[in-house]
Formats: structure tokens, C-alpha cells, sequence
């Protein structure tokens, strides 16, 4: 068949052609390789800089278009890339403004910003005969198809790229870390990476799953109280301080958030002020910061890069095992071919002193016609001294010994000349060691790169656990419901109808109507929910202390129902009897929110044939069920009315209030340590490490400083604090004890002296306050243990009274707690321990006979 006759469909050449195009996109542009964790533009930016390389700084527009013979695209992803890696402050010095991460300023233009390779990568990225070359694009050049790294560069720097039907996303890590991980790699011991950002900030790594698909990590931006306002100090990963104050004022606008003005005072730090509006928690804000703006992001990793020629997808774990055995690999290449130029050395200087020492040089005096019967006459004089070498000699070996300068000979000295041969031999024999060795070496490798560059590469993201925070109960409120109870709508555009609450745009709405049925919808503009609206509210899911005490009356039965109920789930917009029977009607309803139980009075109408027409009933004596049940019998005759007698009080007894310590969080979950249980009077005493205590009511505190935490109880007034302090002034440590005397505020006060080097020693609640000191008495400075009683030592004062001089002699600071304190328990588990102590004090009791024991099972 001819030429001319071939059949080329346009299917099979496109399929050719986009294969070809997502191979050369994934493996030339989009993936960075494993080995050096590069991908193609960077290696070529750090080639071309090494080309260019004289230990001084090289403005950044030379560096792009030294870069441009190696990369076949334009300078402004070049400089792109340039300005990235410098940003990383890892393998290239920088000098000049190259922007900030952190406000998202951009760098200068090339030709104002200066460049050089860092130490860091003159030590671990370059060995001319250890890295395998090939031409560059043109043919001109020749480039590396890898650089040698021996380090984790992927790990440290992440790579961030989208290929054909891949991309991949590894995060940044610790610099510090990956050693002392590639460390144990080598001892084969087991380790842990998690991300670190420059940005600084929190994070939260429980599902990070080694940053395969499907992991996630959270990042937060640092919020620190400022007095009544709140101060951001770092911004998460990924995000400027531009990016953050634009979603705050955006919350701002919806009414999510109540801020009166945000300041940005960022320069070397990032500082953003938030001045809240008068009456807004702190704490509530900062929830809703995290809940509502970028202050909380998420962080979706994705580990994949290049092994061999093909994208592969890995954990970072497997990354770096990968990457380590390259670095052993790499340094053992790297060792033999410093052996073999020891050996070339001590070869050749062998050669020169046999050459001459014994005088072969004299051969080249001798008349033996031709150059080649020169060569011959040397190559025979040295027969008899070969058999000390370690390689053959060749022919270029005697041609270079010929090429020396006749008035060397007359000033060598074969003693030097010895001395480096031995010099040389101690360092083949250390080099074979370290070869023979190669684990250790690379051991010590790593704890070099330590020693040498880690300083100020300590770990910037902090890493925490995470609260769940529910957005609902964060969230201002920016929206007014109003309602028409009579024709049944309800929203926050009927404005013209009757104000029930104010309420957030998140809210769920239960509406009970007078027919005995209810629902929960979603707050919307304008929504009907059925005629003759009885009640309206905000509805909170899982909330057992709410409490509806409802009265109706059935029309089959004629019977009146009492019943009390709480709604703690739903499913939205369904409608629910809670009302039983046929044509039920609602008589009397209360909604209470902490389960309180009132006292009515029953009229009766006055043609019922009841003896008893009117009578009391007390909400108490109903026990609280679930609102499918069909309640108490009331009455059997018809009631004509209902009265309040008597308002109810709470019959669910106190709150019972949880700290969670991993997260700082005050909650009612059952999470954490038990605080105890608090009614609306009660107050919660927090004990700042600085000094100072806070009275809060367990409504207004949301989440507690464990950083700065001493401890934290149910407040009781009656209970001294006892300190033993540092006073900064005179330069002594005081014993106090006083009692509260503020009121519940908020306000943090403080208990030692405001001098800056004052220090909190030790603060304790306990009725029976007892520490252990150690102090140095005399000239001698001997050491005395001394058991201190506190109540015995100094009366309760005022708590703004300095206190006693806690001893003369010298005390260095040290103290041990011996205080006992009472622990508070729930109810529950006391009732469980009871229990349990009951019925074991009711099972058979071992005997004991003749000394030998029973067994109780």
C-alpha cells in the first residue's frame, strides 16, 4: 500500500497527542521529583545560580536569564518560582524586598532584588561527579536531570502543583524534625511528621493521615485578648493578613460578628486589632471568628510525585524513608569517589617518590634516541618498586611525571613528600570506615545539618486539638422574627406584624399552634406554619432543660391532659402531634427554660357535675417525658379557665459544667474535668500562672487559657487563696492569703505586685495549704528541706496586702505542693460507687483456714 493510501482517523491522533501533552505536563512542569524534590523550573533555577555562583550576591533579572538557557519558557515563571523558593529562606539567601507571606506584598522587580545560593544548599545540593547530566532544550547547555540533595528538600519546602488529572499538595515540615525523622529511619525506629508554616498559628493534625487523600489539617489563626478587644497575631497557612481582615469585615456586614473597627498595625509581626462593640464577649467572638472567617481554614494534603517516571501517590512517611535511603545512597557514591581521588593521589605521589628517591629521574640524562625509549628506560627502572602500588601504572602516569620542572627536583623533599602519602592513607582508611559504616556516617550527617543550619528553624505552627465549635451558638444576632399568630406566617420580613426575638439567620424556629401540633422550620423571609399560633421561639437541638408545660383538652374522650415534655430532636418542617386525639385543643402552654414547675389554679365550668370546681395543681407532681406521650388525666369535665397561682422554680437542679483541657473549652458534654454543678447564682474562679483571677459566671466564660491556667473551681466566698510570690521590688518571695473581695465582672485582677520581674510561685485553693521549700542557710550554704503550714503562717488579709516574707535565707524558688484538695464529683458516679460498694459488700466473703486462702470470684 502507498503513502498516499494510509488512513489516519482524528481520534487516535488526538488520543497520541493528549497523552503526550499530560505526560509532559505531570513530568515537566506540574510534579515535583522525589529524589530532589524539585520540580524541572526549580532545579534549573538552583543550576543556574550554581553556574553563576561566586559567594556574592547576583541581582534576581541576571539569575532569570541565566535561568532562561536551561528552561524553555518565559522569565515571569521564572522569576515566579525564583521568588518562592527565596521566600522559603532555605536555599537562597536573598537580599532586597522579596514580599511577605504573611500580608500577601509582592516582591520587587527583579531588577531591584539581589540573590545567592545559601550555605545550606552549597552543603547538600551539589557534586558535579555524582549528578547525572543531559542536554538542555536547545542543545547548547547541558543541565541535571536530578541534583543530588541529600536532605528532604520536598518534605521541607511541600510543593503545591496541578497536573493532566492529578495534583498534588504536600505540606511544609520542620526542618529540625525531618533530621531527627530521617534519623530514625536510618535506626529504624518509628517517628511522626506533622506540617509546620512559616505563618506560625495553630494546628490541629488528627486526620492528617500522613497527607494521603482524604487527610485534612486545620489551621488557626493565634487571637489574643487585649482588654475588653481582641488582637490577631499570626495568620493560618496559605492566608494574608489582607485575606483575614476582608472575611471579617464580610461577617461584619452580615451581623454574624459585632466589630466596631479592625486596625491592621502589622510591620515585622502581624498584629490586627479588633475593637469589639460595648457588651460583646470576647470569648464568643473569638468562637465566632473561628467558626465564621478565614481565621479557621482547612487544608486539603495530597501526596504525590514523581518515582522513577511516573506519578505516584504516598504518604509523607513513605516520602521521606524514600528520600532518606537517597541521601545514604547518595553519600556513599559521594564517599567513593572521594576514596578513589585519595587513591588517585596517593598513587600518583607514590610514583613521585619512588621517582624520585630513587633517582629514575636521571633517565632523561641518558642518551636513548627517541622520546618512546625514554618512557621504555623509566617504565624498566620502575619495575621493581610496582609491587607497592595499588593500581596498575600507565602510560599517562610516567608522562606526568616527566612533565615535572627540573627545579623541583632540586627542592623536593622526599620527607614532605611522605608525610602526605601518610597524610593521604589516614584519610583512605577514614573514608573505607565511613563506607564500611555508612549508617553511622549518615547519621552524624544529619545531626551536622542540625549542628549547622537548624538554628532558627525551630517549629512555628503549634500543634492542638481542635474544639467543634456550633456555629448556632456563636453567631450574633442579625436578624428581628416577627409573626401573625392569627393567620399563621411567620419571618423576619414581616415587619409590620407583631416582634417576637431577635435571632440569627442560622436560627431554628418551633412554632406550637393551638391544635395540639408542632413544628421546627428554618427562619426564612416569609413562611406559613399554620393558623392560630399559640407559641413562637428559638429552638436548640439537644436541649433537655427546656421544658413545655402544656394543658389540653381532647374532644372524643372529653377529658383534660396534662403532660410536661421536652423537643431535644426533630426532623425540620415535619409536623408533630403533641396533642393525642381527635380535634384536641390547646388550654394552657409555658415554656421554661430551666425545666421550672409552677403552681395553677383549676375553674372548672360551672355546669359540670364536678363536686370540686376549682383546685390547685402543681406542675411538679408531672413527671418530664417525651412529647409522643399522651400526659396525665387533669379532669374529666370541662375547664374554664386557668390561672397562675404561683411561679414555678427549676426542677432540673444546677447546670453541671465540664473543662475539656486538651481544647481549653467550658462545656456541659461531659467532656473533661468536672467543675460541679452550677446554678444561676454560682461563679467560676480561674487562677492565671501570672498572677491575676477572674470571676466569670459559667454563662459568660466560653473557653479558658490552659497556657496560663493555675486552676480553675466553682467559686466559693468563704474559701481563702493562699500565694507564695516573687516581688519584684524588693527582690524577696511573700506568703499571702486573702479572700475575694471583687464582684463577678470579668475583670482580671491581679494579686501580686505589677513590678515586671514580680512572679506567681504557687496559688492554691485548698483549706489545709502545706509546701515543701528547700533554702540555703549561712555562708556555707546548707541545704534545709522545710515543711511550711500556711494557715499557721499568716492570717487571711486583703488581696492587695503584700504579705509575709516567706524566710531570710536563701531560696532559690523551688517548692512542692503537699496541699490536699477536695476533688468535686457528680452525683451519678458517687450513686455508681455506693452501688458498687453495695453490692459487693453482699457477695460471700472468702474464708481463711489453716493459713491457706480462699479465692472470691
Amino acid at each position: 500500500m502507498s503513502e498516499s493510501n494510509i488512513t489516519l482517523h482524528v481520534d487516535d491522533l488526538y488520543e497520541k497527542w493528549f497523552l503526550e501533552y499530560a505526560s509532559y505536563v505531570n513530568l515537566d512542569r506540574a510534579i515535583p521529583h522525589i529524589q530532589d524534590g524539585l520540580k524541572p523550573v526549580q532545579r534549573r533555577i538552583l543550576h543556574a545560580m550554581k553556574e553563576q555562583d561566586d559567594g556574592r550576591y547576583t541581582k534576581v533579572a541576571n539569575l532569570i536569564g541565566q535561568t532562561m538557557q536551561y528552561h524553555p519558557h518565559g522569565d515571569a515563571s521564572i522569576g515566579d518560582a525564583l521568588v518562592k523558593i527565596g521566600q522559603k529562606e532555605l536555599m537562597i539567601d536573598t537580599q532586597g524586598n522579596w514580599g511577605d507571606v504573611r500580608t500577601g506584598d509582592v516582591a520587587a522587580a527583579p531588577r531591584y532584588i539581589e540573590a545567592r545560593l545559601s550555605p545550606f544548599a552549597l552543603y547538600t545540593a551539589f557534586h558535579d561527579e555524582n549528578t547525572e547530566w543531559q542536554l538542555s532544550y536547545d542543545g547548547r547547555k547541558r543541565e541535571p536531570v536530578k541534583l543530588p540533595i541529600k536532605f528532604p528538600l520536598l518534605l521541607a519546602h511541600g510543593a503545591e502543583g496541578i497536573g493532566v488529572g492529578l495534583r498534588s499538595y504536600i505540606l511544609p515540615h520542620n526542618y529540625n524534625e525531618l533530621c531527627q525523622a530521617s534519623i530514625a529511619v536510618i535506626k529504624g525506629k518509628k517517628f511522626e511528621l506533622f506540617p509546620d508554616f512559616q505563618t506560625g498559628g495553630y494546628i490541629d493534625v488528627g486526620n492528617y493521615q500522613q497527607g494521603l487523600q482524604g487527610g485534612k489539617v486545620k489551621c488557626r489563626a493565634k487571637i489574643e485578648k487585649d482588654g475588653k478587644n481582641l488582637k490577631i497575631i499570626s495568620v493560618p497557612f496559605s492566608e494574608t493578613t489582607g485575606s483575614l481582615i476582608d472575611s471579617i469585615l464580610a461577617e461584619n456586614e452580615k451581623g454574624r460578628i459585632k466589630i466596631k473597627k479592625v486596625i491592621d498595625n502589622t510591620s515585622s509581626e502581624v498584629e490586627i486589632l479588633l475593637e469589639l462593640q460595648p457588651g460583646v464577649s470576647p470569648d464568643l467572638t473569638i468562637d465566632a471568628l473561628y467558626a465564621f472567617t478565614k481565621c479557621e481554614i482547612s487544608l486539603s494534603p495530597l501526596g504525590c510525585c514523581i518515582i522513577g517516571d511516573k506519578p505516584t501517590f504516598l504518604g509523607v512517611d513513605e516520602m521521606l524513608r524514600i528520600s532518606t535511603q537517597n541521601t545514604v545512597q547518595l553519600l556513599l557514591q559521594e564517599l567513593q569517589i572521594k576514596q578513589k581521588e585519595l587513591e588517585n593521589k596517593w598513587h600518583y605521589l607514590s610514583l613521585e617518590k619512588i621517582f624520585f628517591e630513587e633517582k629514575i629521574y636521571k633517565e632523561l640524562e641518558k642518551k636513548h634516541g627517541d622520546w618512546d625509549a625514554v618512557l621504555k628506560a623509566i617504565e624498566k627502572a620502575f619495575k621493581p618498586f610496582l609491587k607497592g602500588l595499588k593500581r596498575e601504572v600507565t602510560q599517562t602516569d610516567y608522562e606526568k611525571l616527566t612533565e615535572k620542572p627540573v627545579r623541583r627536583i632540586y627542592k623536593l623533599d622526599i620527607d614532605d613528600l611522605q608525610d602526605k602519602i601518610k597524610k593521604l592513607e589516614g584519610e583512605i582508611k577514614e573514608v573505607k570506615q565511613s563506607i564500611a559504616t555508612i549508617d553511622d556516617y549518615a547519621v552524624d550527617y544529619f545531626k551536622t545539618l542540625m549542628t549547622k543550619f537548624g538554628k532558627g528553624k525551630e517549629r512555628k505552627s503549634e500543634i492542638r486539638k481542635f474544639e467543634q465549635i456550633e456555629v448556632k451558638n456563636v453567631a450574633v444576632n442579625n436578624q428581628k422574627l416577627y409573626a401573625n399568630f392569627k393567620e399563621g406566617f411567620i419571618g423576619h420580613g414581616l415587619k409590620k406584624e407583631e416582634f417576637i426575638c431577635d435571632c440569627t439567620d442560622m436560627d431554628d424556629i418551633i412554632v406550637i399552634r393551638k391544635d395540639g401540633r408542632m413544628l421546627v422550620t428554618k427562619i426564612s423571609d416569609k413562611k406559613f406554619v399554620g393558623k392560630d399560633i399559640l407559641h413562637i421561639g428559638i429552638w436548640k437541638k439537644d436541649d433537655e432543660r427546656t421544658i413545655y408545660n402544656l394543658i389540653y383538652a381532647e374532644a372524643r374522650s372529653n377529658k383534660n391532659f396534662v403532660k410536661r415534655f421536652n423537643v431535644t430532636g426533630v426532623t425540620r418542617d415535619k409536623e408533630y402531634e403533641i396533642a393525642k386525639g381527635d380535634k384536641c385543643k390547646v388550654i394552657y402552654l409555658t415554656v421554661n427554660p430551666n425545666g421550672e414547675a409552677e403552681v395553677v389554679t383549676i375553674k372548672l365550668k360551672d355546669d359540670s357535675k364536678a363536686r370540686i370546681k376549682v383546685f390547685d395543681f402543681d406542675f411538679s407532681s408531672v413527671m418530664v417525658k417525651g412529647r409522643s406521650s399522651l400526659g396525665n388525666t387533669l379532669s374529666t369535665y370541662p375547664i374554664h379557665k386557668i390561672e397562675l397561682k404561683k411561679a414555678g422554680t427549676s426542677t432540673l437542679g444546677g447546670v453541671k459544667i465540664w473543662l475539656d483541657r486538651d481544647v481549653g473549652r467550658i462545656n456541659k458534654n461531659r467532656y473533661g474535668q468536672y467543675l460541679g454543678e452550677f446554678f444561676a447564682e454560682d461563679l467560676i474562679l480561674t487562677l492565671q500562672k501570672n498572677g491575676t483571677y477572674a470571676l466569670q459566671s459559667y454563662e459568660n466564660i466560653v473557653r479558658v487559657d490552659m497556657d496560663l491556667l493555675q486552676s480553675i473551681e466553682k467559686f466559693d466566698i468563704e474559701k481563702p487563696i493562699s500565694a507564695v510570690y516573687y516581688d519584684g521590688n524588693s527582690k524577696n518571695y511573700y506568703v499571702k492569703r486573702f479572700l475575694i473581695e471583687t464582684k463577678e465582672d470579668g475583670k482580671i485582677h491581679s494579686f501580686i505586685t505589677d513590678h515586671k520581674d514580680s512572679k506567681l510561685i504557687f496559688a492554691s485553693t485548698s483549706e489545709n495549704p502545706l509546701i515543701q521549700v528547700e533554702i540555703f542557710k549561712g555562708k556555707a550554704k546548707v541545704k534545709e528541706i522545710l515543711d511550711i503550714d500556711l494557715v499557721e503562717f499568716i492570717d487571711v488579709k486583703g488581696w492587695k496586702s503584700l504579705g509575709n516574707r516567706l524566710t531570710q535565707y536563701d531560696f532559690k524558688g523551688k517548692l512542692k505542693d503537699l496541699s490536699t484538695y477536695d476533688v468535686p464529683v457528680e452525683e451519678e458516679k458517687m450513686e455508681e460507687e455506693k452501688e458498687k460498694k453495695a453490692n459487693f459488700d453482699e457477695l460471700p466473703k472468702p474464708n481463711f483456714k489453716d493459713g491457706v486462702q480462699g479465692t472470691l470470684f
